[in-house]
């Protein structure tokens, strides 16, 4: 019997799920993956999420605005957030944050917003989803200075190194870790893995983005989670099983999700 496992981060109602989502979620079951938190990363993405926990069993939403659409964000918009994070089946509220990598929004914008973001996250009650890339000073910067943070977050495809990780776990954070932690190319990211206690760690996919060995290039989808999850197995030097219990246990602690009905949905 496989290990029930979370994918704490995945965005079920992007384009690339369209045409078959319902066997997307069938092979996730199918490999242990029985509840997948999706996120949203603008208002439209955000309303997509709140329905699909509406009416999928083993789904859970988060609302939120991506820094990339940090420019298109009107002052309303807050009010529909705000409305939106108290909608049934929302755990969490973003992703959220800043990304200098490409600059889709100017970072003065990115950054007065993520300010504001960050102050309505607190005020709903709900755990943070944060999105850091590029923009590591930044971000802890902000975060820093408008603690604490009562219901948690977590910083989600965490792609710093030990330093980044303290700060993050002294925040009272979770470190999400990505399908990336499996490239031959992320010593820092394994360093972090096996750094970060095991009672402060996340699996996530980023799906569709970011599949792990061996489907690196490919669309991403939850079924794929138990390669990372492997990996990070193999890191911390426990089992596959011990892995997943502890992951689990932390992405119900988070989001304060209920026990899995098991087959049958949430209860």
């Amino acid at each position: 019997m496989l290990p029930s496992l979370i994918d704490s981060h995945c965005h079920l109602d992007m384009a690339p799920y369209s045409h078959d989502l319902d066997q997307v979620l069938q092979r996730a079951r199918g490999q242990g993956v029985d509840r997948i938190v999706t996120v949203g990363v603008d208002l439209a993405s955000s309303r997509r999420a709140v329905d699909l926990a509406s009416r999928l069993p083993g789904v859970y939403a988060t609302v939120g605005i991506h820094p990339h659409d940090a420019a298109s964000i009107e002052d309303e918009d807050y009010e529909d957030l705000r409305s939106l994070a108290g909608r049934p089946g929302v755990v969490g509220f973003g992703e959220i944050g800043l990304d200098f990598a490409k600059l889709y929004a100017p970072a003065e914008v990115q950054l007065r917003h993520f300010v504001r973001l960050v102050q309505l996250g607190r005020e709903t009650g709900l755990p943070l989803i944060i999105h850091d890339r590029d923009a590591h000073d930044q971000v802890m910067a902000i975060l820093e200075d408008n603690g604490p943070y009562g219901a948690g977050g977590v910083m989600h495809c965490f792609s710093g190194d030990r330093e980044l990780a303290r700060r993050v776990l002294d925040l009272g954070f979770y470190l999400s870790i990505p399908g990336i932690v499996t490239f031959a190319s992320a010593a820092t990211l394994r360093e972090v893995v096996r750094f970060v206690p095991l009672d402060r760690l996340l699996v996530e996919t980023d799906g569709p983005y970011l599949a792990p060995v061996p489907f690196r290039g490919k669309r991403n989808e939850p079924a794929y989670l138990v390669h990372t999850a492997r990996q990070m197995a193999e890191l911390k030097e426990v089992s596959m099983e011990e892995l997943a219990a502890a992951t689990t246990a932390n992405a119900e602690r988070l989001f304060r999700l209920p026990p899995y009905a098991g087959g049958g949905g949430k209860r």
